[in-house]
């Protein structure tokens, strides 16, 4: 979570200003994309030339009245012909499989950027050209279209029935659903496919009360056809800090530990992170059920869950461009000289050829704790020695207080087994 948020931030997206746009799907369509990597490709191409498409005509929209309004306030006049303006937005896009409730909700998370890149010539650099203020008519526009496109190209891969068709007429030709399949369409309706609890709902806990109304779309939210997009949360250009938060929340893995535990009768609680508006605060699963969701969550293999459009894609022409420039890695540390045949430790301020961090640049990135750093004297730590000699190891820890013999490892399995099918 935390590399792949350092990644981005340093190595993909321009100092620009983000916006987040979250896409939610009806149950059916949910269904048909957790289960098909295929059709959510397809379906993920779909939002994300939708979204760059319109941010890109905005852009040239731009562009074209500020070069009209310059030649009109040209008294001269010029024989120079017309510019023809080129704009490229980029968007990095995650597919999130997972709802608070560990249920199968796979819905996408775009930090597309807020504008687009214009250039008038191909021989001159791109320019960045901010968007205008967003507007909730055309958050709405926007869902429609979406909507829209997305319900045609499901019916043109007959997945869904079409709407002018006769009952019966169109429909999708009904096969034989795998185990995943049933899995999933359990952990979509919030039940479970083989427990013993299968044909009842999962257990809530929490003081229930009679359920509220929905609440009504926020700014910049709107909803169609059980489509849902909400655009509400922007990031201006150079809060780095901000945008990485963002970027960690999205690339979050499905289950938090500190909200799961065990219940004395063997059942799995999971609470929740905020109460539903029934009172729910927490899900009370079986074993079996538990593992159910967990494999529903799993994404089918070679399927990308995070992908680079646009300006960002690997492909793209302007894409070195834009993106950061990666910083020189830096030389090494001034002690190497004193001790040329003692490796060094990694400094946390030069990051390395690979795209990867290391241990300690995570952990100076997430909890500013520089662990090769001396707390005593502030100077750099450096590797002096490494001991394999079990005789002089055991010597060492027992003059600093230390056990000098390893744990005894506890047994594979404990002695009560679980009778599973």
């Amino acid at each position: 979570m935390v590399d792949t948020a350092a990644h981005l931030v340093d190595h993909v997206l321009p100092h620009a200003p983000v916006r987040q746009w979250v896409l939610s799907f009806p149950y059916r369509i949910r269904f048909l994309l957790a289960s098909s990597p295929r059709l959510c490709a397809a379906v993920r191409g779909i939002v994300t030339r939708t979204l760059l498409g319109w941010l890109e005509q905005r852009a040239l929209e731009a562009a074209a009245e500020g070069s009209a309004r310059s030649r009109s306030t040209d008294c001269a006049p010029s024989a120079r012909p017309e510019p023809q303006f080129a704009a490229r937005s980029g968007a990095v896009v995650f597919a999130q499989r997972f709802g608070s409730a560990l249920h199968l909700n796979l819905h996408f998370h775009a930090l597309v950027l807020d504008g687009a890149f214009i250039s008038p010539s191909a021989r001159l650099a791109p320019s960045f050209q901010p968007a205008a203020p967003l507007t909730d008519a055309e958050v709405a526009a926007l869902v429609e279209q979406l909507a829209r496109r997305i319900t045609r190209y499901l019916e043109r891969q007959s997945r869904l029935p079409r709407a002018h068709s006769p009952a019966g007429a169109d429909e999708p030709a009904e096969h034989d659903a795998s185990l995943f399949d049933q899995l999933c369409a359990a952990s979509i309706q919030g039940g479970a496919a083989l427990a013993p609890e299968s044909s009842r709902p999962i257990a809530r806990l929490g003081q229930r009360r009679p359920p509220r109304p929905p609440p009504l779309p926020g700014s910049l939210c709107a909803d169609c056809d059980g489509f849902s997009l909400h655009a509400k949360v922007l990031v201006p250009a150079g809060e780095l800090e901000r945008i990485e938060h963002f970027c960690r929340y999205i690339a979050r893995p499905p289950i938090a530990t500190q909200r799961l535990a065990l219940a004395p009768d063997g059942r799995v609680i999971y609470g929740l992170k905020r109460h539903w508006r029934d009172g729910t605060s927490a899900v009370s699963f079986d074993p079996l059920t538990f593992i159910e969701r967990l494999a529903a969550l799993v994404p089918p293999p070679r399927a990308h869950q995070l992908t680079y459009h646009g300006v960002l894609a690997p492909a793209s022409a302007w894409r070195d461009l834009v993106v950061p420039k990666r910083a020189p890695v830096a030389a090494a540390h001034s002690h190497a000289a004193s001790a040329p045949n003692l490796p060094t430790a990694p400094s946390t301020s030069a990051r390395s050829h690979s795209h990867r961090s290391t241990w300690a640049e995570l952990l100076q990135r997430v909890f500013a704790l520089d662990v090769l750093t001396c707390p005593h004297c502030g100077g750099p730590r450096r590797l002096i020695a490494q001991l394999t000699d079990p005789i002089a190891v055991r010597k060492i820890l027992g003059h600093l207080g230390h056990p000098t013999e390893p744990p005894r490892p506890a047994p594979a399995r404990s002695r009560e087994q679980f009778d599973f099918a």
